[in-house]
């Protein structure tokens, strides 16, 4: 079998993987993302033991264990751009041989659960409410450059809502779908919608502070959205990359939404450390006892 070049996999000189900082090894099975760096504290605080603390740039990962079951939580940072390195890099650490750069015969599945925020577009939505993806239109670029393989369900889905953008607006919309398995077993008690996963935080996400948007109907247009009683419930930067780096690799992602903002009502959070923080720790307690 053909080996991966030193500049396909970069590896640092103790043998880790290049951004991560991480050792095969490093990290268990069950792997939950947050963005923010100093979020990882925030949920380790409710392991009951951390064995490892590594860090690199915005990539910092905790790996502990709540009673017998040993879970990861690693900040991923902003933005789809970060998701392609970290799924990348993830995968390689338990599936890629590092002595001999080939793939291991046997491949492991990781078990992904996003916890991040968002910000709801439908007017009944309700600021901190917890919402999972059950799927996401991505609005960047990073589908594009990989090989897309789609069920005839997302073909339809992704080709009525590609019809509902101008060809002059240039957007050219992906979809990725979160794990069935993760949704019934983590998600069957938690409402559900199409997430839209933006490039960016103003313009992309329908904002305007000084500079004027080239598509000033954009939030008008995911609003509207209907087809086949599915509706887009929410915007964020990273959850269509995550599903589709997933699927592509073999792994298992489901990302849950903290609803910090609602859109459509213009109406953000009086406390959002604290309704991040429970959620944090419900979603700790059920990941444990059920994966």
């Amino acid at each position: 079998m053909k080996s991966i070049s030193e500049t396909d996999l970069i590896l640092n000189a103790d043998g880790s993987a290049y951004h991560l900082n991480l050792l095969p090894g490093d990290i268990a099975d069950t792997i939950i993302t947050v963005g923010d760096p100093g979020r990882v504290g925030e949920v380790s605080k409710y392991f009951d033991s951390i064995e490892l603390k590594k860090g690199k740039r915005e990539f910092i990962t905790h790996t502990g264990h709540i009673g017998k079951k040993r879970i990861s939580v690693l900040s991923t940072g902003i933005g789809t751009d970060n998701i392609d390195i970290v799924f990348n890099e993830l995968d390689a650490l338990v599936n890629i041989n590092f002595e001999t750069r080939t793939p291991k015969v046997k491949l492991k599945k990781l078990n992904i659960i996003r916890i991040g925020t968002s910000g709801a577009i439908q007017p009944d939505i309700k600021v901190d409410s917890l919402l999972v993806s059950s799927a996401a239109f991505g609005l960047d670029a990073l589908a594009g450059f990989y090989r897309q393989n789609y069920n005839e369900e997302e073909k339809e889905l992704l080709a009525q809502f590609a019809a509902a953008f101008d060809d002059e607006m240039m957007i050219n919309p992906y979809i990725a779908t979160a794990d069935n398995g993760l949704l019934n077993t983590l998600a069957n008690d938690i409402q559900q919608g199409i997430t839209i996963t933006a490039p960016g935080f103003y313009s992309p996400q329908g904002r305007q502070v000084r500079a004027y948007p080239a598509i000033p109907q954009l939030m008008d247009i995911v609003t509207n959205f209907r087809a086949g009683g599915k509706r887009i419930t929410n915007i964020e930067m990273e959850t269509a990359g995550i599903y589709d780096l997933a699927k592509i690799l073999g792994h298992c992602a489901i990302s849950f939404n903290v609803i910090l903002a609602n859109r459509a009502i213009k109406k953000f959070s009086k406390q959002p450390a604290k309704i991040m923080d429970s959620y944090i720790k419900q979603l700790i307690e059920k990941i444990s006892s059920i994966l």
